[in-house]
């Protein structure tokens, strides 16, 4: 199963990360460290988080990511596919909300291993 695939998977970056406790994009990033996932976090409106570097993209990090899980609008995460891509990045986890029809195409068109309609987060926290 793929969710279970992409769980096995070490080293993760969650583009989207924010600062805002109360925010998706701040819990996943905690939660993924929290189970003893490297993670990076990707937004070019911070420089760090919680004392931990943060990316403005994800050519700028100096790791091979496994995962990538979004947590950006679906118009943000057209763009972010093609970088994906570039970054020969199999996986992505897309956050619900994440996405749309034309996001879930394109990923496909890509040859991606996307997920959908799941949430990393209820998923870690649940275990």
């Amino acid at each position: 199963m793929l969710k279970n695939e992409m769980l096995e998977k070490r080293v993760w970056a969650v583009v989207g990360v924010t600062n805002n406790k109360e925010r998706f994009g701040y819990k996943i990033f905690r939660t993924l460290m929290e189970h003893g996932y490297e993670t990076y976090g990707v937004n070019p409106k911070y420089e760090e988080i919680d004392g931990k570097k943060i990316y403005p993209n994800l050519k700028s990090i100096p790791k091979n990511i496994e995962v990538v899980d979004v947590v950006i609008p679906p118009k943000a995460a057209m763009e972010l596919l093609d970088e994906i891509k570039e970054q020969g990045i199999e996986y992505v986890w897309f956050q619900p909300g994440t996405y749309d029809e034309e996001v879930m195409e394109k990923a496909k068109r890509l040859g991606l291993k996307a997920l959908f309609h799941d949430c990393v987060y209820a998923t870690l926290v649940s275990e």
